[in-house]
């Protein structure tokens, strides 16, 4: 009987060998989210970068989706097409006069992007729900808008319907004729979209909210994901379209679907901001047209959202008079140096174990910082209750913030204030001595031009003369202290 069934199944592939091509094609892979991986069997744990849960189920593109996808005139993909001329130009001879950028209409988007948006290029913005990613690039394609009414700007929906974007449009004053918006989860509805409007620039919202047809998979998949970024990256680089694709992120903060997605889009960037706050930070994680480390800001209101071109007055208080268990200290956040203010609370305990609440620090720095305060600075805080935070949700987590938090400590210990025009800079280590920090020249040039007249720094290899700043140089904590509360 099995020998039976094994000829009927023999003499029905050979009579029909394109069924064997289907049954190929149709096979069932298990693709971690997270690296990549794949196999044939579904596994808790992905074998490769070892975490749970990561590995669905992932369908391979029916044969219309590669159709699609393929270059016009092609038969086959591996043999090339009659009227190819040259596959290769020599680097010499490339065009380019079509990669000028297209400035987005904020210049702190355009500093992230490294200079504005690059035609054919797509930019994944990236971010929590609710902190204004629909916002920015709605406001963004009515930017663009504005300043080429030649063209158009498409700006594709598959969350919102077409009313409620227009009512969000008219509330941040992004109305234009030439704005073309679309709502809709088809994949082929968008590019079809794109190929007969040719817009300036494309915007799609979201890639985990619009679904192809070709593939299996519920929406926000791994298959449907990929796909989709494929898709709408083909379409880009071929008819010369910049998009901007929205993409959310799982509850660890990481971009939701494939890990492949980042890889296959040319930036990547992460929206990020405190809810409860109106400061938001666009930092960019991947750019193939600039630089990593620029961060742009962003203030959240109810007209829109405004960029900061100068933040430095964010993260300070501005009280005139001085105030017992402050500092203020210069991080780095890309190519900027940002003021933070550190504020620090010491009150007597009544618990077995004293409390450490920090905001905006990280608590074990602020367990070491007290043990070396307590051995090479004769502060015992160690009984005591510790609070410490900084302004409006700033980040003091760089260990050249040290130094302003061990001096905020000892002045809220020993109720003595630090002048409002002192700042404090530099590591602290485990031994007491003050080390130095990248950038310090470009930091304390910063504290210069928002008045700062005395800067407490550790010992630098090269002489730095700033007008209006006098530069105090310490090399161990005993000496920082002296310096900074007399």
């Amino acid at each position: 009987m099995i020998i039976c069934n094994y000829l009927r199944v023999e003499l029905r592939l050979s009579r029909n060998p394109d069924s064997v091509a289907s049954m190929a094609k149709s096979s069932t892979q298990f693709v971690c989210s997270e690296c990549g991986w794949d196999g044939p069997k579904w596994v808790g744990r992905c074998p490769q970068c070892g975490q749970w849960g990561t590995v669905q189920e992932f369908h391979e593109a029916r044969p219309s989706a590669a159709s699609r996808t393929a270059a016009p005139g092609r038969t086959s993909r591996t043999q090339p097409s009659a009227g190819l001329i040259s596959a290769a130009t020599p680097i010499t001879e490339v065009d380019t006069a079509s990669v000028a950028r297209q400035p987005t209409g904020f210049g702190e988007f355009d500093r992230v992007l490294g200079g504005g948006i690059v035609p054919g290029s797509v930019v994944l913005v990236a971010g929590e729900p609710g902190i204004g990613k629909s916002t920015l690039l709605l406001e963004t394609a009515g930017h663009v808008a504005h300043a080429r009414p030649d063209a158009t700007v498409l700006y594709v929906s598959g969350e919102e319907s077409q009313s409620q974007v227009r009512l969000r449009a008219s509330r941040i004053n992004a109305l234009a004729s030439n704005l073309l918006l679309a709502s809709t989860t088809d994949l082929g509805t968008v590019l079809g979209l794109i190929e007969r409007e040719k817009p300036a620039l494309a915007i799609v919202d979201s890639a985990q909210t619009i679904v192809s047809q070709d593939v299996d998979g519920i929406s926000g998949g791994s298959t449907q994901v990929r796909e989709v970024a494929s898709a709408l990256i083909d379409t880009a680089k071929t008819l010369n379209v910049p998009v901007l694709l929205v993409g959310h992120v799982t509850k660890d903060g990481s971009i939701a679907g494939p890990r492949t997605l980042e890889h296959l889009v040319d930036v990547v960037c992460q929206f990020e901001g405190d809810p409860e706050t109106a400061l938001r930070m666009l930092r960019a994680v991947k750019n193939r047209f600039g630089p990593t480390d620029e961060v742009g800001c962003f203030d959240m209101s109810g007209e829109g959202i405004e960029e900061v071109s100068d933040p430095s007055g964010l993260f300070l208080s501005g009280a005139d008079e001085p105030v017992e268990g402050t500092c203020v200290t210069f991080t780095l956040d890309g190519h900027r140096s940002l003021p933070i203010e550190v504020q620090a609370l010491v009150t007597n305990s009544v618990l077995p174990t004293p409390r450490r609440a920090v905001v905006g620090v990280e608590t074990n720095r602020i367990a070491m910082l007290t043990a070396v305060l307590y051995r090479h600075g004769k502060v015992n805080l160690l009984a005591n209750d510790l609070y410490v935070s900084t302004i409006a949700g700033g980040l003091a987590k760089e260990p050249a913030c040290d130094l302003a938090i061990v001096a905020a400590l000892a002045s809220a210990a020993k109720a003595r204030p630090i002048a409002r025009t002192t700042c404090a800079i530099g590591e602290i280590s485990l031994t007491g001595q003050i080390r130095p920090v990248p950038r310090l020249e470009h930091r304390l040039r910063e504290a210069a031009r928002l008045g700062f007249t005395t800067a407490v720094t550790p010992v630098m290899r090269k002489r730095v003369s700033i007008p209006g700043l006098h530069i105090v140089e310490v090399a161990h904590l005993r000496d920082a202290l002296e310096a900074l509360i007399r």
